[in-house]
């Protein structure tokens, strides 16, 4: 099994920016790819970025493109999602996930292919 433990949630206004931590334990993986999901109330669950390792290739999804970054530390097995510019649209549980395949940009957004999820942290951007 993996565990993912996410940290850096908050309430934040429109404008500012806030960084999301993703640390994942237990089983390990020569290949595998680590993303960020969002789920806002009401709402499907929307692919927000993701890394694959060991090839580094990153995505992410549209409405993040120019506003997000997602770094990572492949040897710690740890993800950070840097959000500039929140939007109230922005308010979601955010939650990391890992996959034990590489990812492509055509396949990433497909959630049922993420096996291992964290227990997500909130994000509320107020306007």
């Amino acid at each position: 099994q993996v565990q993912l433990v996410e940290s850096g949630g908050g309430l934040v206004q429109a404008g500012d920016s806030l960084r999301l931590s993703c640390a994942a334990s237990g089983r390990t993986f020569s290949r595998y790819s680590m993303g960020w999901f969002r789920q806002a109330p009401g709402k499907e669950r929307e692919f927000v970025s993701a890394i694959s390792w060991s090839r580094g290739d990153i995505y992410y999804g549209e409405s993040m493109k120019g506003r997000f970054t997602l770094s990572g530390d492949n040897s710690k097995s740890t993800v950070t999602l840097h959000m500039t510019s929140l939007e109230p649209e922005d308010t979601a549980v955010y939650a990391c996930a890992v996959r034990p395949t590489f990812c492509y940009a055509y396949d990433c957004p497909r959630e049922r292919e993420w096996p291992f999820w964290g227990q997500g942290t909130q994000v509320t951007v107020s306007s």
